[in-house]
């Protein structure tokens, strides 16, 4: 689908109107949407606005990372948003002349939507395709925030393990948010060096009018930057603490597990010789034999579970199951 509205001489804006009237004396600018173009529908960009073919390719090819493209005529800048549910990149083109913008992307995009609606009723829209391009950018950049927010809020929970959780189910939900944080650091850290270069660029004039609109941008992606790694960080101490927490377990168990193994020892071997079946063993024949060699094994047994006692060999922690 392909949207299109101009704004008038008289700051009037008109929409639905067919490509060959953008190019009207009355239309002071023009923004055509490629809203989920069909095929027949990208081939305008050649066909009718003539952009370049390594920028129609960037377009129609594989997901480019966010970069910015000098022509003669125009400013080709590749962008990305983030998909709510994933996460992943989706890509948004734009090309910025002088007296138009042209947004090209394969999947509904909901900055760009929010954009275009208050295009109808905001009127500093009107001021020109840069102040539009600012705004799409700007709200993509909001967009990042949620997600961010979201995994602050789960990592919260981790820590207080609200929920009561496993130390397995822990570490599985801290590997997730770590691959989340990954899936964002890949968009917004390119993100950030694309603002970098715009606000430092001597070519944009256009963009140098409006330096403290990008500044706001690039200082929100800064920021952007900071919380993925403080909740990397985060991540990793937890992370590192359940898994030393867990090891610690396991060997507390391991040793309980030892000293009960080392009592049965000599009981073990006191039960091998009287189990032989040799004839000449007094003790077998002995009234008392019996119970004389229980009481011995069970001696055995006290002594050396209060001699590990003593030296703190038995110590149960309690911790998270």
């Amino acid at each position: 689908m392909i949207r299109t509205c101009g704004v008038t001489k008289d700051f009037e804006v008109v929409y639905d109107l067919p490509l060959q009237m953008l190019k009207n004396h009355d239309i002071s600018w023009y923004w055509v949407d490629f809203h989920e173009p069909t095929d027949e529908e990208a081939k305008l960009l050649a066909d009718f606005f003539q952009f370049h073919p390594l920028a129609i390719e960037d377009c129609l090819e594989y997901v480019q990372r966010p970069k910015l493209d000098f022509y003669e005529q125009y400013l080709f800048i590749v962008l990305h948003s983030i998909n709510q549910k994933t996460l992943e990149a989706e890509e948004v083109d734009v090309f910025v002349g002088q007296n138009f913008i042209v947004t090209f992307h394969k999947q509904s995009t909901w900055g760009i939507n929010q954009v275009w609606e208050r295009l109808k009723t905001d009127e500093s829209f009107q001021i020109g395709p840069f102040h539009v391009f600012y705004r799409i950018l700007d709200k993509l950049v909001d967009d990042y925030f949620p997600p961010l927010y979201h995994i602050e809020d789960v990592l919260n929970d981790l820590e207080e393990n609200t929920q009561d959780e496993t130390i397995q189910e822990i570490i599985e939900k801290v590997f997730d948010i770590r691959s989340d944080l990954s899936k964002l650091r890949r968009t917004i850290v390119p993100m950030r060096d694309l603002l970098y270069r715009i606000i430092n660029s001597d070519r944009l004039q256009r963009i140098k009018e409006q330096h403290i609109y990008f500044h706001d941008i690039y200082d929100h992606l800064l920021k952007l930057v900071e919380m993925i790694e403080a909740n990397r960080e985060i991540t990793s101490d937890i992370r590192d603490s359940y898994l030393s927490l867990n090891s610690n377990r396991m060997n507390t168990i391991m040793m309980t597990l030892t000293v009960i193994t080392t009592i049965f020892m000599p009981l073990t071997f006191i039960v091998g010789i009287y189990g032989m079946n040799f004839d000449y063993m007094p003790e077998l024949h002995w009234k008392y034999g019996y119970f004389t060699v229980l009481g011995v094994m069970a001696l055995i047994a006290a002594a050396m579970f209060l001699w590990f006692k003593k030296n703190g060999w038995f110590r149960f922690h309690k911790g998270n199951r």
